[in-house]
């Protein structure tokens, strides 16, 4: 038996990680935490949490993902991306245990036309994107058998997110533009928290790794893919520039991640991004 912590449980991955709890409640015993429950930029309290539960894995979902609020707000985008995963992964190596750290594309510049490897260089463009690349390094630092795991385009049923941004403009609107020049690959939470499962059940392999669903396309494509699925046919979606639609932090054009690794590594099969989306229409 396992005793694992899940920080940020009540974001999109962390309730998706208790949804597939109890199938594993016979090998795992998790210990789910949001702030009311666990405070991760509290150094001392993170230790003791870690302690007093006999924490043998951390798996660390929380993070400040508001991409352009990070802009205006750097120094606590800092605390929660980068200053708060060292904490975690300090913690875990105190006893003797590891941490998944879950990161993002916006460790990249987009400036790429092939899907990132991860040895590929790194080059953030954003407040987020640099604390999260900060977050990973500290997490290697200070726990040497840690798992980071880069992903992107994440949606889920839990939370606020594209797809359910895009099923209810597409019910308010008659005519939606959407941006067609970034390209990137659709991430069903549950598939990555399925994914993560997986990793613990087969025993940690420290490393980076890249995880996304199959496939790539634009967010003008997840747009219209979105539409058409759950029936909305009264929205004309127009294809737009970046240029259209400005936003305080730069978004990349080209964020596709290469997922060899991890499909090698534990064997894992991973679903086209379409089929991921059907699933998740349908629980919503």
């Amino acid at each position: 038996m396992k005793n694992i912590l899940v920080t940020g449980c009540n974001g999109q991955l962390g309730n998706e990680l208790q949804r597939l709890a109890p199938k594993y409640e016979n090998t795992c015993r998790f210990f789910f935490t949001d702030v009311n429950q666990l405070d991760i930029t509290d150094r001392e309290a993170v230790c003791n949490f870690v302690k007093d539960n006999n924490t043998e894995l951390i798996v660390n979902c929380a993070a400040f993902t508001a991409v352009d609020k990070a802009e205006s707000q750097p120094e606590l985008c800092e605390l929660l991306n980068q200053t708060a995963p060292g904490y975690l992964a300090e913690a875990a190596s105190e006893v003797g245990g590891t941490i998944i750290q879950v990161s993002t594309d916006y460790v990249f510049d987009g400036y790429s036309c092939k899907p990132y490897k991860e040895d590929d260089s790194t080059n953030p463009q954003t407040v987020y994107g640099r604390t999260k690349l900060a977050g990973e390094e500290s997490v290697i630092r200070q726990c040497a058998g840690s798992m980071v795991i880069r992903t992107a385009w994440l949606y889920s049923s839990f939370g606020n997110n594209f797809v359910k941004t895009m099923l209810r403009l597409g019910r308010e609107r008659e005519e939606l533009g959407v941006v067609f020049d970034q390209i990137g690959s659709p991430t069903y939470a549950r598939d990555l928290a399925q994914t993560i499962i997986t990793a613990i059940e087969q025993g940690i392999v420290p490393g980076v790794y890249h995880y996304t669903n199959e496939g790539a396309c634009s967010w003008y494509d997840f747009t219209k893919a979105i539409h058409h699925l759950a029936g909305i046919e009264n929205c004309r979606v127009r294809p737009i520039h970046t240029e259209e639609y400005p936003v305080p932090a730069a978004r990349p054009h080209f964020s596709v991640l290469d997922k060899t690794k991890i499909k090698s590594v534990y064997d894992c099969d991973i679903p086209w991004w379409e089929d991921s989306l059907k699933d998740c229409l349908k629980e919503l």
